[in-house]
């Protein structure tokens, strides 16, 4: 079973490392052999070669299993796909929501289950299922009221829809990879009206099962949000009762990952068991004190069903999201052993839980979550064993030291074992997690969220339930925010290998292990790869510049052997969630990189700036230059402070750093529309350019081929504004004449960058054309030694969830 269940998630994993499905065509062949390889693995005989050889064809037959039931999971949720004629196109849809609404500060985003659906009153098929926006301002920028959407509402809605499309960069979340794993074919928004066609509600409540739970959580929601109002963690008692996560603002986020307890503030196994225990002992002490219920069934049986009951429904009421049902089936397994009097080895349950996850869903593999459960339940699998030398339990007073010591043990193997699977899904490890963990684990498993859990349900009659859990997590909270004042409370390094990772979890293991053997203590060398190594860097003359896939902004890094430089910091997505804190911070973070030297901002629009402040905030910026107002945030939050001015210059390792614009004419001038004062900057070495524009327009870029002429001939171009038709003239692009042109822009932004006349004139002109939209980051490099060479993220990451088409490269 353990080595079956291996290969079946090694072959889900490899599945999601493809850049394309395999075909149909010689399926059925390779499914018969698959069977024949398992067959012949259960009529083997279980000794010498031949028990080798059986276990050999139960591991191939595990994992070709799983590649291609994987593989036609995936196939299945693509076909489910919007086609791209339907893109931005005015379609009528019929349908019920069937998820809990997200409220943001500009409307409300739902799930949608289609049940109709027309293009110009003629019926046409959509995706089943739409993640679907409505928001309070229509094409015109005007407010509009938004109606009380609740789950099970059947409405008749204006839509424009779009295939699955999310920024693609290294180091950072998938949004495409998430939406396939949910199964929504497309996104889009409600449009207030199209033509003689505006949202109609047609029924107030469809009841199916899933509409009944989430109009229920809908219910508690609202429930929890009377009672505690604006309380400052109440979006944390929200996610503990639902697990919508939603309302947790970023600093709080910030604060739980850098103590270690993220899955705390989740719907986690640990809660979920905490819950399935709580309801089984009670079951379990009642069916007790009855004189005939355990002579017709044994009362560990009934706790046991109504452990898996209440598991079940506290799953269901935190939506049924992919941890809870990891969680669920795991304690299914445990449960069906027990019922069914066939208890094995803990080791195999373990293994029989993680192919049920895999098996129910393929994409489950690809979540740091999966990984760090089922390697801390294994671990204390691990360490709990009794090894030979081990001492037998001691009796009476004294039993307690030893239980103190066993759960020390277990605490010490999970830190450790952890600790570098952390380092390598996040790139930092909390020093003092196991601390913090200590405090929090108890007070919110079995204090905090069963007052919670409670509190809901009774909030009509007894709201101090909801504020006494409140203040609870507050406290916790303070306690938590003084342990992170040390400068040592987080470590962070740059992605180590994969192979340093596996030799320190193998360290970790040979060291808290239950097997005595001597001189045990020095696996902990194993260690040491880990803290050898070192961010990546050019080398003396090279530049590394990295334009990142940040939407319908700009955002580029530059770097030479030891110097940092961000142009431009992205867009702000929402008050809460910005292109620094989504993007920028996790690229540096999984770099290593922990300071920049300089962050140019070019100009006050949010689509440059938006990201600003997120970066000042959570690393080192030695100098900001911008041309900003020396009262814009930026300014103020910024270490120090100079503005970007014509004729500054310096040189980095060998690199040479310009600015062209604006002049001290342009900056004095209050009369401009903020892209005409965009720093311009220009990057020399090893006898290759490249020229950062910002969003200067047709009068700044005629006042720059005035005055540099051929001098600004460059390799590589920013293409300005994004390629706005306000921009791109001929005689600047006839003095720049670059070989690469980089379009920074977002999928089908409101604006219609790139403007057709411009993308063609770069096509005339011969220009190689990426656009980040199609391709992901692009990062290009220079040196002394090697010409321009550049890269584009979706071709050199690619992955069948991906467009298999990239449009915009010659």
């Amino acid at each position: 079973m353990r080595l079956f269940a291996c290969a079946f998630v090694a072959g889900a994993w490899w599945l999601q490392q493809q850049a394309h499905l395999p075909v149909w065509a010689g399926w059925g062949c390779v499914l018969l052999l698959l069977i024949a390889a398992l067959l012949g693995s259960l009529f083997s005989t279980r000794t010498g070669r031949t028990r080798i050889g059986a276990q050999f064809l139960l591991v191939l037959c595990g994992f070709g299993l799983a590649f291609y039931w994987a593989a036609w999971r995936a196939e299945t949720r693509l076909n489910e796909r919007l086609p791209a004629a339907l893109e931005q196109q005015d379609v009528w849809v019929q349908g019920v929501v069937v998820s809990l609404p997200n409220l943001t500060e500009h409307g409300v985003r739902f799930e949608f289950e289609v049940e109709h659906a027309w293009l110009r009153d003629q019926p046409i098929a959509l995706p089943s299922h739409l993640g679907l926006g409505w928001y309070g301002h229509d094409s015109n920028e005007e407010v509009s009221p938004l109606p009380d959407i609740q789950p099970g509402q059947r409405w008749q809605l204006p839509l424009r829809l779009r295939r699955p499309h999310g920024n693609a960069n290294p180091y950072t979340f998938d949004y495409e990879f998430f939406l396939l794993e949910q199964g929504i074919g497309a996104t889009g928004y409600v449009r207030p009206a199209a033509g003689d066609k505006t949202p109609r509600l047609l029924d107030v409540f469809v009841v199916t099962p899933t509409t009944v739970i989430e109009r229920t959580r809908a219910h508690l929601r609202r429930t929890i949000y009377a009672a505690l109002g604006e309380a400052e963690y109440a979006g944390v008692i929200v996610a503990l009762v639902l697990g919508d996560q939603n309302a947790i603002p970023q600093e709080q986020w910030q604060l739980f990952s850098q103590t270690g307890i993220t899955h705390l503030v989740s719907i986690s196994g640990l809660h979920v068991t905490m819950v399935a225990g709580m309801f089984g002992w009670l079951a379990g002490f009642l069916w007790r004190r009855h004189p005939r219920a355990p002579l017709v069934l044994p009362a560990q049986k009934v706790a046991v069903a109504v452990a898996v009951l209440a598991a079940l429904g506290y799953c269901l009421l935190a939506g049924w999201g992919v941890p809870a049902q990891r969680t669920f089936l795991m304690l299914l397994v445990v449960a069906l052993a027990l019922w069914s009097d066939r208890l094995t080895a803990a080791g195999d349950m373990l293994a029989l839980a993680a192919l049920l996850v895999v098996a129910s869903d393929p994409w489950a593999v690809m979540a740091p979550g999966f990984w760090l459960s089922f390697a801390a339940v294994g671990l204390i699998l691990w360490v709990t064993q009794r090894g030979p030398l081990e001492s037998p339990p001691e009796p009476g007073a004294h039993r307690w030291r030893q239980q103190l010591r066993e759960a020390s043990r277990v605490q010490l193997a999970i830190t450790l074992g952890l600790a570098p699977l952390t380092l390598l899904l996040f790139q930092q490890i909390s020093v003092i997690g196991p601390v913090a963990n200590a405090l929090a684990i108890p007070l919110v498993s079995f204090l905090v969220t069963p007052l919670a859990l409670l509190g809901a349900v009774v909030a009509e009659w007894l709201p101090q339930l909801l504020w006494w859990a409140h203040a609870l997590f507050a406290g916790l909270m303070a306690a938590l925010t003084w342990l992170t004042q040390f400068p040592w409370a987080v470590w962070t390094a740059p992605t180590p290998p994969l192979w340093a990772v596996l030799l320190a979890v193998a360290a970790s293991v040979c060291v808290v292990g239950p097997f005595k053997f001597r001189w045990r203590g020095l696996a902990i060398v194993g260690w040491l790869p880990l803290f050898l190594v070192q961010p990546t860097h050019p080398q003396l003359g090279a530049v590394w510049l990295t334009a990142f896939d940040i939407g319908q902004g700009t955002a580029v890094l530059v770097e030479t052997q030891t110097h940092r430089l961000l142009y431009d910091s992205g867009p702000q997505y929402s008050p809460d969630n910005d292109a620094g804190s989504r993007v920028l911070l996790p690229y540096l973070r999984a770099r290593g990189i922990r300071a920049l030297d300089t962050m140019m901002i070019s100009h006050r629009d949010l689509d440059h700036s938006g990201g600003a402040l997120s970066v000042l905030q959570s690393i080192e910026v030695a100098q900001t230059t911008s041309s900003l107002e020396r009262d814009h945030p930026i300014v103020l939050a910024s270490k120090q402070h100079l503005p970007c001015r014509e004729g500054q210059h310096w040189q980095w390792d060998g690199v040479l750093f310009e600015v062209l614009h604006p002049d001290e004419a342009t900056a004095m001038r209050t009369d401009l529309k903020p892209n005409a004062y965009s720093c311009v900057l220009k990057i020399s070495s090893a006898g290759v350019t490249a020229l950062l524009t910002g969003d200067i327009e047709a009068p700044q870029e005629k006042r720059l081929v005035e005055k540099y002429g051929a001098q600004l001939h460059s390799d590589l171009l920013l293409v300005p504004h994004h390629g706005s038709g306000t921009s791109s003239t001929d005689d600047f692009l006839a003095q720049v004449q670059p070989r690469v042109a980089l379009f920074q822009l977002g999928y089908l932004n409101r604006y219609h960058h790139p403007k057709a006349v411009v993308w063609q004139r770069y096509d005339e002109l011969q220009i190689e054309r990426l656009r980040t939209d199609a391709a992901g980051a692009l990062m290009a490099q220079w040196s002394p030694q090697t010409p321009l060479q550049w890269q584009v993220y979706r071709s050199e990451h690619l992955r069948y969830w991906y467009p298999v088409n990239v449009p915009g490269e010659k």
